[in-house]
């Protein structure tokens, strides 16, 4: 995608149907468990476990599975699960690169489930270190514009870390380190700004731009990607246009 998008070439249907919105709360409920467990169950002491609480209300995950997550992931529970993290690489249509982060409890499951869904919609399985180069991670604050400007926006984040400000619209996307993430988030609360989501995401530094027919078979390789239970986020390097992507999505 282009622009401020091109980093969500996943996210064009995330809940678009109820199969959809189930897999997307299991995996807000499970960042949750791993940032309880990692950082412990306060949310105001544990910044990471703050946003994940964030994100699932944000997408209406009921209260009653947010706190259950909590409490798993802060051993407070018989039923907690230990999740392990594993990035996959891989190749799509047009030589597109592919990250995939799973957070599992089966890894041999995890990396059929993630060779087939790829090897099956035209894609392949890369070796470790092949696409990981073409990313970097980065802060990424996506902010509630409202009435603000882009320069009120850097002038309350520019101390904070903030590197970069992408109009999007309705929202202004702050790029900063990774460490940088709860600064950044803490000084557009304290001038007053709203925002949507405060994370640590891979950033592609290069794009491989997509026609219309390449553009539909990553999409349909990225939706099959999301369809797998233990995958997280999927990433890639497509520069998919605009209206290319509209017209997909109004199919």
């Amino acid at each position: 995608m282009s622009g401020h998008s091109k980093w969500a070439t996943t996210k064009h249907k995330k809940a678009a149907n109820d199969a959809k919105r189930g897999k997307l709360f299991a995996r807000l409920v499970k960042n949750i468990e791993v940032a309880a467990a990692t950082g412990g169950g306060d949310p105001a002491g544990n910044p990471t476990l703050f946003d994940a609480i964030r994100k699932a209300k944000q997408n209406s995950v009921p209260a009653d599975n947010i706190d259950r997550a909590v409490k798993r992931g802060s051993g407070e529970t018989d039923d907690s699960i230990q999740y392990e993290a594993i990035t996959y690489e891989g190749y799509g249509p047009g030589g597109v690169a592919i990250l995939i982060e799973c957070l599992t409890d089966n890894r041999n499951r995890a990396a059929s489930d993630v060779r087939t869904a790829l090897t099956r919609n035209g894609g392949t399985l890369a070796d470790p270190g092949s696409v990981a180069y073409l990313f970097n991670r980065r802060g990424v604050v996506e902010a509630v514009k409202g009435e603000n400007s882009e320069d009120d926006v850097l002038m309350a984040v520019l101390d904070a870390g903030a590197e970069e400000i992408e109009d999007d619209g309705e929202t202004f996307t702050i790029y900063c380190a990774s460490s940088d993430v709860v600064a950044v988030r803490t000084a557009l609360q304290e001038a007053g700004i709203d925002y949507n989501s405060a994370e640590s995401r891979f950033v592609p530094s290069t794009n491989v731009p997509l026609d219309r027919a390449g553009a539909e078979k990553l999409l349909k390789l990225t939706d099959a990607l999301d369809d797998v239970d233990d995958i997280q986020e999927v990433y890639t390097n497509a520069d998919i246009a605009d209206e290319i992507l509209a017209e997909l999505e109004g199919e």
